[in-house]
């Protein structure tokens, strides 16, 4: 579902090539190619749960998020984004700015993807009065001081988006965006102060000490289960920029200001799921060995495999195959994404979480992720690494609003989590 243009493997990474031999996952592993044959077993217990994230990174990733959605299981999701701007050129020509008549004032956002139901969101923006940086780091809970003045007209501000649908500016019709439409008093201001004689427009900098950003969010009332949507916008595409449109002297024109890779931006995510079913794993781990969760932003699924610490140390591992069953029918709205990013820890008492270098891969026909964990189980078999938990995340961790729901091995479901071993010993 997701076309989000990077990937991001979205977990705390720590370099394994940094770290001491015991660190170094599959470094005694024989060549597969040499081995024939082989045994299997999958009578591994399975324990599973989830974890909840407190920090989570969300500057500059390969998109932003906007709109808030209910889930059933999960609870609310609420997503804004704060954003600079850069100017199309230096030193614009406005000529006489009373020759000026300002017809509009529109932010287009690009679409990437959306996760939920297309219902009508009420957008609210926000001038900066506190400037963000492209070399500070932002979290998903970070805020940013800004006025109080509410730039969306009222009669502009409750929108249905539609991402499948292409939009028509003008006489020309382009990729899909969210188009919301500002004060043009904040246009004028920004007509005035180009044209006052002042340095403002002479380069970024000096723009962006007089306008410092946006902040946009949405106001919605109170949502039902599984109403409303969050969008992915590509903040980094041309397309996305607020544009003065005006007329001098009966002359149509406009005006962009940028939003590009060098604009510092950041999503700010608010997740409330107290009393909801993923609070309840959280609160009682044990739960989680009925269905167990992940959500970006917050919760990482985990399990621990106890027996692997049994393995003999004489045995070769040809497969480790990790089945993950999931809770999705065909057609949902809450769809699993392609992928999951697969991590570890490097003892019971660190918390740093380490790729384990593989991910898990979304098998659409059996509902369930595929991970083949082959260097992790034969590195605890060789004793030169700790048995810990592995743990699983949605791959856009910090750039979507993605979850998924794991059957755990007591599931009143038909599939269980199940680990295949194909291994010979030596």
């Amino acid at each position: 579902m997701l076309r989000i243009l990077s990937f991001f493997i979205l977990i705390a990474i720590s370099l394994v090539a940094c770290k001491k031999k015991e660190y170094q996952l599959g470094s005694d592993l024989v060549d597969q190619n040499n081995i024939l044959g082989g045994i299997s077993t999958d009578t591994f217990d399975i324990v599973s749960y989830s974890i909840e994230e407190d920090s989570v990174i969300s500057d500059n990733a390969a998109n932003v998020l906007l709109g808030s959605y209910n889930d059933p299981l999960f609870g609310s999701f609420d997503a804004s984004f704060y954003t600079q701007f850069r100017l199309a050129g230096v030193d614009p020509n406005f000529g006489d700015p009373s020759t000026i008549v300002i017809d509009s004032f529109v932010l287009g956002l690009e679409y990437l993807e959306y996760y939920g139901d297309f219902d009508p969101q009420t957008f609210e923006v926000y001038e900066l009065q506190e400037a963000i940086s492209i070399d500070s780091t932002y979290y998903s809970f970070s805020t940013v001081n800004h006025s109080g003045v509410n730039l969306v007209p009222f009669e502009n501000s409750t929108i249905t988006p539609n991402p499948l649908e292409r939009t028509i500016i003008g006489s020309d019709t382009v990729s899909s965006q969210l188009r919301i439409y500002l004060d043009t008093n904040l246009a004028r201001s920004l007509i005035n102060e180009a044209t006052s004689g002042s340095t403002t427009f002479s380069s970024n900098d000096e723009f962006l000490e007089f306008f410092k950003g946006l902040y946009i969010t949405t106001n919605n009332p109170i949502q039902a289960q599984g109403e409303g949507a969050v969008y992915y916008f590509d903040v980094n595409d041309p397309s996305s920029k607020a544009t003065i449109y005006f007329h001098q002297d009966t002359v149509a024109t406009s005006y962009d200001l940028l939003i590009n890779s060098d604009c510092a931006d950041f999503s700010n995510v608010q997740i409330e799921n107290s009393g909801s079913a993923v609070d309840m794993v959280i609160q009682d781990s044990t739960q989680g060995n009925q269905e167990f969760y992940a959500q970006a932003f917050k919760h990482r699924a985990a399990l621990s495999i106890p027996g692997l610490d049994n393995l003999p140390e004489n045995i070769i591992i040809h497969r480790a195959d990790l089945e993950l069953p999931v809770q999705f029918q065909t057609g949902h709205k809450y769809q699993p994404g392609g992928n999951v990013s697969v991590a570890t820890r490097a003892d019971s008492s660190s918390t740093e979480l380490l790729n384990v270098g593989v991910i898990g891969i979304y098998d659409d026909n059996n509902k369930r992720f595929n991970v083949n964990i082959r260097e992790y189980a034969q590195a605890i078999a060789n004793k030169t690494f700790d048995l810990t938990e592995l743990v699983f995340s949605p791959l856009y961790f910090i750039n979507s609003a993605e979850r998924i729901v794991f059957n755990g091995k007591d599931t009143i479901n038909k599939d269980q989590p199940r680990l295949v071993l194909t291994y010979t010993t030596y």
